[in-house]
């Protein structure tokens, strides 16, 4: 329905339109910053339109040749100006482009929004993101003139009952010789849009990689560039420098370091998009986000859409980067983004090739993986935990540090299994808080006397990825805090030290007695076979938890976790000792050298013994009856 007001046509938008427009202003987007990339979006698209029809038809860029995007800001009129010298529209591409909401009706609305995808690399569809404008706006005047047409017409409208079409002014006319000119007026709270630093830290954010350069005009007339007008990533790498890539890795992760690898390449085929990633050589400052999100950018057709798209798993939030789609939607809500089988697609693809190459540079650049996995080395064994699927891959990238290593050496698990002992099955480790400290960890004497290397796990991760069944090249790996322990059929370094000392008489029951004496401050009592040198050690059940992560847990609850296992060594003297008192009815000197030992254990494992004060004690008696 229309209305005939002097030169003017009122046109009345259909009965839904307030919830179209309610629905692109608090649903669609979340950030009243978009209204100006999609518009720099929609001139981009008019931009690439003529260019793509001047091809065939020179002479519609006649007069004006330039291909640019312009803004304009009056603070006095409160006044922001968004033009282009792109195709322009006729007076029925207007209604039609501009009535897209109100002819569609919500659903078809919305799955324009998701279809919306044209030939040409074009950006956007004008019409789909155009009222995001009335976020910042409460009247809008569009001025266009279609490529080759002596007409120009003028859409306006405040986002109500419909929209205004009438002739271009003669100043109208003149300032639009070819493209659109949107003039908005903007709400008393946009008026911060009108500040330069505002226009171009939007532009910078959203639309620095639109492939024509966007102008800023000052209000003496004069413009300059704001964008870059160029996307790296749609290049081809034969045309790039390693340079080119250092800056734009600075600019886009925002960081001051070298980027230690760089991913460039495109997929074609069913589906198609450019991808310019980086693994930083230095941790990021948020790494330790509890969050754990991503920081990939996404791109539709060189529109920054998110970089909260979790493109990569968690495990790998340390690559920066971008990803720009050329099928995607131009508008995707985040339960769009992680729904979308495209975007799974991609996500699958994107690790696969993060993956593979730090594959290839754990092959042919040792010394860079060596700094990559310095500095991402625990959040990248969170995929040992998450990834079941490339759980493999990610263990043949772990770098450990083990008995056999000295300073900051690492060893991967190949090198580990190509030094195996006579006779050894097992991949073996311990996990603790500091490699020092494990070095010196009594679980090792065994191990250390047949020159069975251990992998020494001292990230707080390593107590958890560890729970999961894992093994390398059919090699299992088993913990020394955990479970039974038999190394008897790996030879000993020294064929002396098997000539062991005998162990105490009744050994079953020195064992019982030990339990009889504890009660319920251990699970279990028995002989150890991972001692050689000292008395006791604690030890998880096989069916349990590892010793590490029952720490790691109780610290977080603040409760007492499952009893260890305490495990002696029969042919220590304080083991003998307690067993010549046993047998001599001595109980108050058992009881004292049965709580000695399991302190001990607690001690030597990093813990503080659950009575200090009694440790004192019986530590002082001790040392007193000796010096008698």
């Amino acid at each position: 329905m229309t209305e005939a007001s002097g030169n003017a046509q009122t046109h009345q938008f259909q009965a839904e339109v307030a919830e179209l427009l309610n629905l692109m202003v608090h649903s669609v987007y979340s950030e009243t910053d978009v209204f100006l990339r999609e518009l720099a979006s929609n001139a981009s698209d008019a931009l690439d339109k003529v260019r793509y029809e001047a091809i065939s038809k020179p002479e519609l860029l006649a007069g004006e040749e330039k291909l640019a995007i312009r803004i304009m800001p009056n603070a006095e009129a409160k006044t922001l100006t968004i033009a282009d010298t792109g195709i322009g529209m006729d007076r029925q591409e207007l209604i039609d482009n501009l009535g897209t909401v109100a002819r569609s009706g919500t659903k078809a609305f919305l799955q324009g929004i998701k279809d919306a995808k044209e030939g040409l690399g074009l950006i956007g569809k004008f019409g789909v993101g155009f009222y995001a404008a009335f976020m910042v706006a409460d009247r809008i005047e569009v001025t266009s003139r279609r490529a080759g047409s002596s007409e120009a017409w003028v859409w306006t409208s405040t986002g109500g009952a419909g929209f205004e079409m009438a002739p271009a002014s003669e100043e109208q006319a003149k300032r639009v010789p070819r493209g659109t000119e949107i003039v908005l007026h903007l709400k008393e709270d946009a008026v911060k849009y009108l500040q330069t630093y505002e226009i171009e830290r939007i532009v910078r954010t959203y639309s620095d990689n639109i492939l024509f350069p966007i102008e800023l005009v000052d209000d003496k007339g004069e413009a300059r560039q704001i964008n870059s007008a160029s996307a790296l990533w749609q290049r081809s790498k034969s045309e790039l420098k390693p340079e080119d890539y250092t800056q734009a890795y600075r600019s886009i992760a925002m960081a001051f370091d070298d980027p230690a690898l760089t991913l460039h390449y495109k997929v074609e085929g069913r589906q198609s998009y450019a991808v310019l990633l980086f693994v930083p050589s230095t941790a990021p400052f948020d790494m330790g986000d509890t969050a754990r999100k991503g920081r990939v950018k996404l791109y539709v057709r060189r529109v920054f859409i998110t970089d909260d798209a979790d493109l990569l798993p968690t495990y790998l939030r340390f690559v920066r980067g971008v990803v720009d789609s050329e099928d995607l939607p131009l508008n995707l809500s985040r339960e769009m983004l992680q729904n979308n089988p495209q975007v799974v697609q991609i996500r699958n693809g994107l690790t696969t090739r993060v993956i593979g190459e730090l594959e290839s540079s754990a092959a042919k650049e040792p010394e860079t993986y060596a700094k990559v996995w310095k500095a991402f080395g625990p959040v990248l064994k969170e995929g040992l935990y998450e990834d079941h699927e490339r759980r493999g891959q990610i263990l043949a990238l772990a770098r450990f540090s083990t008995t056999a290593t000295a300073g900051e050496e690492l060893r991967s698990l190949k090198e580990y299994v190509t030094d195996f002992k006579s006779n050894q099955t097992e991949i073996y480790y311990l996990a603790g808080e500091s490699v020092e400290r494990l070095k010196s960890n009594p679980k090792l004497e065994a191990a250390r006397a047949r020159g069975i290397e251990v992998l020494l796990l001292t990230d707080p991760i390593d107590a958890f990825w560890t729970t999961m069944p894992q093994d390398f090249d059919g090699k299992p790996l088993k913990s020394l805090s955990q479970g039974d322990i038999d190394f008897g059929l790996v030879p000993l370094l020294n064929k002396d030290d098997a000539a062991d000392k005998p162990a105490s008489e009744d050994e079953a029951a020195v064992l019982k007695g030990v339990k009889d004496t504890l009660g319920d401050q251990v699970s279990d009592v028995r002989a150890s076979q991972r001692l050689t040198e000292s008395a006791s050690c604690l030890v998880a059940n096989a069916q349990g938890r590892d010793r590490e992560l029952e720490r790691l847990l109780a610290r977080q609850s603040r409760g007492a976790g499952p009893k260890p296992i305490l495990e002696l060594n029969m042919t220590h003297e304080l083991v003998r000792a307690l067993g010549s008192a046993q047998q001599g009815g001595r109980e108050e000197e058992m009881k004292d050298l049965a709580g000695l030992l399991l302190d001990q254990a607690h001690i030597l494992d990093g813990e503080v013994p659950a009575d200090p004060a009694g440790f004192a004690k019986r530590m002082n008696t001790f040392v007193l009856r000796g010096l008698r």
